[in-house]
Parts: C-alpha cells; structure tokens; sequence
C-alpha cells in the first residue's frame, strides 16, 4: 500500500483515495452486518473503529515526511544540522521533504565555514598579536631599545594584523551573495605593470616577465580585477626563488580572454590544488594572510570565469596559475552578478555542540489535541498489547458470541482486565491492585446470578473500579475523567496503535513470528480437516471444538470480536499511558468571609430539623393523621417523599463538600465546621433512617421488588457515605473519603449480588402471601431464573408450574446447553424445574390450564 501510495504525486490524491477507502469500509461493513442480521449497535462502533484504525495506517506514511521534518528541525535549532529527511514519496510532501534536505545540507555546510572560520581566525590573529605583544613588552619594560629595527618589527606585526583583517572584511562583502561589477574597458597590460607595482611596493623584490600584448583590451570591472592580479603576483613572487622571474602570459580566447602566472618555485601538488582556494588554505609562513587566493578565486566567480593550478609546460617546474574570464562587452554598465555556488563540503562531517536553549515548538499530532491533558510517554510497549488485546477479541468472537451471559462471559472479561492490568503503569500500586481484585469479583455475578439487571450493575462497577484503579484517580472529579478517558483513548491512542503495527515488517522477529502463526493455522485445518474426514471418532471430537458455522454466524463472530477487541485496546491503552485526571496538588488557602458558608448550612440544618419535626408528628399522630391532614394513604404518603429524600441526601454531601473548601484555617472557623456540618450530618443520617423506613412500609403494603431492594440498597450507601464524612473527615482524612466511598460502593453491589434480589424479593413476597393471601403472580412471572427455586418451594406444584412455565424459554435453554455458557442461577433453575410438571401447563384446545389457577389468586397492584 505504501508503495502505491508513494507512487502518487498529488497529496490531493490521496487524501480523495483516502477518503473513498473510508467510505468503502464504512458502506461495506454496514451492507455485510445488515445481510447477517447483526444489530446496528453492533455494526455502527466496530465500522467506526475500523474506518479510524484505516485512516491511521493509511495517513500515518503521508505525514511520516512532515513529523520527520519537525524532528530534524528541533535539532537544527540545537545546532544538530545532520539529520535528514528519508522519503519515498513523489507528492509536494516528498519534494517539499527533497528541498528541505538540500538546505539542511547547506545549513551544515555554513555551519561548519563558520567554525572553521572562527577557528583559523583565532589561530592567525593570534602569532602576530602575540609577537606584537612581546615586542612592545620588550619596549616598555626597557628589554630591548627602542631603535628603528624593534620598531619596524612590531610594525610588521601590525601591518599583517592590517592585511589579514582586511581581507576577511573583502571576502564577506564577495560571500555576501551580490556584488555589483563595475565593467569597462581595461588594458590588460599596463594593469598588470600597475599592479606589479605595487607588489613591489609591499616588498616583493623578485623578478617579473610580463608577455602581455599590447592591445589586449577587455571588458571587465578594473577594481575587482586589479584584487585578482595583486593577489596571485604577491602569491608567486612569495614563492618564487631569488634569481628566477615570475612570468605572466595573457590573450585571448573565442569567447573571452586568459591570462597565466608561472613560477619556478616548489609548485602545488595536485591534490592540493583545490585546497589552496580555500580560506587560509596556503601558508602563510611567507608573510601571507591565507586568504588571498581564495578572494582571487570569488573575483574570478564573479566574472563568470575560472582560476586554478594547471600542470607547467613540459620541461619545467614550478605552479602555473592559470585564469580564464568572459569579455563582459554585453551586458549593460552596471551588471550585478551573483556570487558563486558555495565550495564543496568537506570529506569530514560537521560535528555540533548542542545549545542550552530549546526551540519552542508545538506538540504534534494527537498531543496538540489532548494538550497537557493526555501526554505520551517515549517507548511505550506497542506489539504484544495489541497482540494480547486481538487474542481477547478472537475468545470473545468464539465463545461468547451465540451464548447467554455465563461462564465465558466471566472469561472474557477477565482477560480483558488482565491484558490492560499486565503492562499498566501503575500495576504495582497498591490502590489499583485492590481496586483491579476488586473489578474481577464485581464480573462474578454474570456466571453466579442470571438477573440481567444485577450483571449489568456490576459490570459497570467494575468497569469503573478497575479504570479508576489504573488511572490512579483520587477525586469525585477524577473518577469522571477516568470514565470519560475509556472512550477517548480510541482516539489519543490510534498514533500508538499505528506504530505498533508499523512494528510488523521492520525487521528483527516480528516477520518470522506472524510467518510462523499464518504457517501454523495453515497446517492445522488441513490436517485438522484430513483426519476428520478419514476418521468418525475424531471428527467428533473437532466437532466438539470447532462448531459448525454459517456465513452470517461467522460475520455475527468477527463483529463481536472486532468491538472486544477495541474496547480492549482502549482500557489497555488507558493503563498503560493513563491521562492525568487529577491536577497537581496545590495548598489553595480559602478566601472569604465566614458568614458565607455558615449561614447557608445552618439554615440547610433548620430545614432538616423542621422536616424531622413533621417527621415524628406523623409518626405520633399515626395513619388517620395523615390521611385528615394530607389527603393521603400513609403507604402512599410514605412511598411519595422516598425519591425526594434520597436526592436530599446527595445534595446534603455537595453541601459538605462546598462548604469545607470555603473554611480558613483557623480555630475559630474549624470549630464552627465540625459543629454546623457534624449536624448536618447527624440530621442527614436521620433523614437516611426515615427513607429506609418509608421504603419498608411501601414494601409491605404494596409487596417487593428488586428495584425497591436496589434503591435501598443505593439509600444505605448514601448513609455509610455520610458516616464516614463524619468520621474521616472529623479526623483531618478528607482525602481518603473518595477511594474510601468508591470501595464501599463496590462492596454494596457485591454484596447485593450475594444476596441474590430475585430470590430474595421472591421469598418476602411469598412470605406475605402467607401471612396476607396476597400475591402478585403475574410479577413474579417475569423475574429470572433466580428465583425459580424459591417459587417452586413457595407455591403449590401447580401454581409454581403455572408461574415458571416460560422460564426456559425467557432463559434460552438452547444455548444454555453448552458448557461456556454455565450459569449457577440457570443451573439451579433447571434443578427446581425438574420436579414440576410443565407439560400440564401447556395451553391446549380446551383453553389456558393456568387461566383459572391465576385467577384464583388475588393480586394487587404493584404500585
């Protein structure tokens, strides 16, 4: 894919492919999930994850050149100029990526000019100051006199700082990039003496034949020229031996004109004839700068010729330096000329020393998204999460598929937990090692209780427990965060989940293990298919483990196994880089006035005592004093304020809470805290009293059920809540009380699974039924399999027959029969339905058998 990708050149291509593909996936998933009849709950996030995991792996290589831009770029800032870009592709990304790599390596170039530069600067000024220095040392501390020789030398000294300075200042203005020529008509001839003057001048004594013609006239700018002549004559009468002469030759070419300078000295050997145009490249030991070929090689650029070393004529030794230039008899007066391509990068890498300041730059990707929210941590574990995340899916897709809530349910889930729990980053606290223990007791009820509703509570506790636990949350606000965080993990992680497949092909074992698992399958249902066509006795056996599927039984399997494994993935992507749901700690010191707390929560605590009052009168003044006062019954009169009562007890705690932040402290605010909110409390656990009361009542009077129960059950949590903001906040742990309510609520529903509500509230609503005749039978036909046991103790054979006749088919006992989908409530259902006589029940053409047993039993309302 990535090389037919690469073989695009318009981005804008491919990101319209990209979006085709995605609408492809998307309109395929749906048109297969509808033909096999999986629900569109189930199509709809398994299309939407996959459209996102395609999108990743399929955007992930056009933007690969750009992030690896920003990569080299932060550490160009830091003055790293070695990095490079490595692309394939031909889009305006990869030419963009092209052109970026071209200036990084003339950045690198500049960057090593600029230290070698600086290096041999310091070197060259160096020996004179230091000679210059020492002199006039000599002089001042009356060493030497001050005669005409010591001072010539400190003058030489000085001169030569002149001359290197000034031809550093003359070869930045030539580097700078533009130069203006100045072309006229030159003669050659009589520049070459001018300038051989003032060689002489400088103290060259050598020798020089000129053989220059006469009428060479040429097009060019004098000033830069005569540069160019001074500094190869001062070059060759330096290296000259006495008694042999410099010979210049000159004249003219079909395009333009040369000119040549031969002396008898050492010569430049070959290879360094380039070298020798670099700055500082010659030695200096003969009074030179170092720079003075390499200012007379820019001139020459600048003209649009050429200046180098050519092997002398035959017979003779020595260096011939020899310059070609154009005649400059076209252009217009006032030419301006770039400077030159910049000199070949030398054979030996740049090295850098990294700068202290760091360039400011935006987080890429995803990390721009979630901003401090959600960072990444380096090296995160890609591969195996993944992999152990797919294999939860594919148990998932096997087992629990076509099967009611049970046994592989439980399993499931719990390798799920573990697959998240084994690479999590805080898999060695010992909150969420609780909090994870904890998770796998909450699943238990799916294979112990077939009550949908109490399963379906305690899956989502230990959802909530266990991403509490590996996200390390403290806070109410924190544990909503790590909530929400479940989901958008799908998003912060798919950057990961990219590189973690990118992994696949890279190298190292990755290619021989996947080689190894496609090999191993292959061989496995060929021989697997072999033998149990050749043998009845094993085909039984591979019957037993492999079940026969149809196309829309397998299409059903892959969804389910999809959106397992993306739920999967995401806890595990959350345990492992967990979001930063709690804020650092800060030490906020509250601000404010007393009154504006104590006044709203003594006034809360004189509304409690005036409903506790109201309270007790009804409670004295008994059933005719409500009915004459209220218009009520006293059951509904109790059944009416439960649902008020119970959201005054979540408030009274937002209460605490707002309050306690606004406390300073001092001892006079700290007294008056404990006493106003330890009221509130002491009230809030009386009002806690009441409803629970009110509740039972109502279940007396209108008969049990498993809602009724919860909500009792949720009513109590709220007073052990209460209780312990008395007790743990009384003691300074106000900290404490949010892990502390979090298990206590995880303990509520266990152990409202233990209890076992549906039968439970069947065994109370029998018990009334004794003791009241009353029973209402019709809702005790539609609780589950749970209390099977208890009806068909409860009840008369023929009654429990009557209630229990559609159980098995309410529970599905065609899947039940496999072993995966055990469930300890179906199993003991079963048992209690074997001892009646169902057929009997069955309606027939004489009519309902259970019509008439039904009706003689009287059942009121459930209200």
């Amino acid at each position: 894919m990535k090389a037919l990708l690469d073989a695009v050149t318009s981005i804008k291509v491919k990101l319209g492919a990209l979006v085709a593909v995605s609408v492809v996936v998307v309109a395929l998933l749906a048109t297969l999930g509808s033909s096999a009849g999986v629900p569109v709950w189930l199509t709809l996030p398994v299309a939407v994850l996959l459209t996102l995991g395609v999108t990743q792996l399929l955007a992930a290589g056009m933007v690969a050149p750009l992030r690896s831009m920003t990569e080299v770029a932060q550490r160009m800032a830091r003055g790293d100029y070695t990095g490079r870009v490595h692309t394939t592709s031909t889009d305006e990304v990869g030419r963009l990526a092209a052109v970026f790599n071209q200036m990084a390596g003339d950045l690198a170039l500049v960057e090593a000019e600029r230290r070698d530069l600086i290096a041999t600067v310091s070197h060259e000024l160096r020996t004179p100051l230091a000679a210059m220095i020492a002199v006039l040392e000599n002089l001042a501390d009356g060493v030497v006199p001050a005669d005409a020789a010591h001072l010539d030398g400190a003058l030489a000294q000085a001169e030569r700082l002149r001359r290197l300075v000034a031809d550093l200042l003359e070869l930045s203005r030539l580097e700078a990039g533009v130069t203006r020529l100045q072309d006229t008509d030159v003669a050659v001839r009589p520049l070459v003496t001018d300038c051989l003057g003032e060689v002489s001048a400088a103290g060259r004594t050598g020798e020089f034949d000129v053989a220059v013609p006469e009428e060479l006239v040429v097009r060019a700018d004098e000033a830069r020229l005569r540069q160019l002549l001074v500094n190869v004559l001062d070059n060759a009468a330096r290296h000259a031996p006495n008694g042999s002469p410099v010979r210049i030759d000159a004249g003219r070419t079909p395009t333009g004109w040369w000119l040549t300078v031969a002396d008898r000295g050492p010569g430049v050997d070959p290879s360094d004839r380039e070298r020798v145009f670099q700055r500082f490249g010659t030695d200096p030991s003969g009074g030179g700068t170092g720079l003075g070929l390499a200012v007379a090689r820019w001139v020459a650029q600048l003209h649009g010729g050429t200046l180098r070393f050519t092997d002398p004529a035959p017979g003779r030794s020595g260096a011939l330096l020899r310059l070609e230039l154009p005649d400059l008899s076209s252009p217009p007066e006032e030419a301006t000329m770039t400077a030159p391509t910049t000199p070949p990068a030398p054979s030996v890498p740049p090295t850098y020393t990294p700068l202290p300041v760091e360039a400011p730059t935006p987080p890429p990707g995803m990390d721009s998204f979630f901003g401090a929210f959600w960072p990444e941590r380096p090296g995160l574990a890609g591969l195996r999460v993944v992999v152990a995340s797919a294999l939860v899916g594919v148990l998932a897709g096997a087992t629990m598929t076509f099967t009611a809530p049970g046994l592989s349910w439980v399993l499931v889930l719990l390798g799920a937990g573990t697959a998240a729990y084994v690479t999590a980053r805080h898999r060695r606290n010992a909150f969420t090692i609780g909090c994870t223990l904890l998770a796998s007791l909450l699943v238990l009820p799916l294979m112990l209780r077939d009550a949908e509703g109490i399963a379906l509570l305690g899956v989502f506790a230990a959802a909530g427990v266990f991403l509490i636990g590996v996200t390390n949350a403290r806070t109410p606000a924190g544990f909503l965060l790590a909530g929400i965080s479940w989901p958008l993990s799908s998003l912060r992680g798919l950057p990961w989940f990219g590189r973690a497949l990118r992994v696949v092909g890279t190298g190292g074992r990755t290619p021989a293990i996947v080689r190894t698992v496609v090999v191993s399958l292959l061989a496995l249902g060929v021989f697997g298919a072999l033998f149990a066509s050749a043998d009845a006795l094993f085909a039984t056996w591979i019957d037993a483990l492999v079940p026969t599927l149809s196309f829309n039984d397998l299409v059903t399997r892959v969804f389910v196994g999809c959106l397992v494994f993306a739920v999967t993935l995401a806890a595990a992507y959350l345990a492992l880089n967990p979001s930063r749901v709690e804020p650092p700690r800060r030490v906020v010191e509250a601000l404010g006035n007393r009154f504006e707390w104590l006044v709203p929560v003594l006034l809360v605590d004189a509304v409690f005592v005036l409903f506790l009052v109201a309270q007790a009168t009804a409670v004295f003044g008994g059933h005719d004093y409500v009915e004459r006062t209220t218009g009520l019954t006293y059951a509904d009169y109790v059944h009416q304020g439960f649902g008020q009562l119970t959201i005054a007890t979540v408030l009274t705690l937002f209460v605490v809470w707002a309050a306690a932040r606004k406390v300073r402290d001092a001892p006079t605010d700290r007294r008056w805290m404990r006493a106003s909110l330890g009221l509130l409390c002491v009230l809030t656990l009386v009002v806690v009293g009441s409803a629970l009361h009110r509740m039972s009542l109502y279940q007396e009077a209108y008969g049990f059920t498993t809602l009724r129960l919860t909500v009792d059950v949720f009513e109590g949590w709220l007073g052990v809540v209460v209780l312990l903001v008395m007790v743990v906040g009384g003691l300074g742990h106000g900290r404490w009380l949010p892990r502390i309510a979090l298990v206590t609520g995880a303990v509520a529903v266990l152990g409202l699974a233990a209890v076992n509500p549906d039968a439970w509230v069947a065994g109370r609503n029998l018990d009334r039924y004794e003791a009241t005749g009353q029973v209402d039978l019709v809702y005790l036909q539609g609780l589950s399999a749970d209390a099977a046991p208890v009806i068909a103790e409860g009840l008369p054979a023929d009654v429990a027959a009557c209630v229990l006749r559609d159980l098995p088919g309410n529970q599905r006992s065609a899947e039940n029969d496999d072993a995966l989908g055990w469930n300890l409530g179906r199993a003991r259902a079963e048992d209690a339905l074997a001892g009646l006589d169902l057929d009997a029940t069955r309606p027939d053409a004489a009519g309902d058998p259970c019509g008439p047993i039904m009706d003689a039993y009287t059942a009121d309302p459930a209200g």
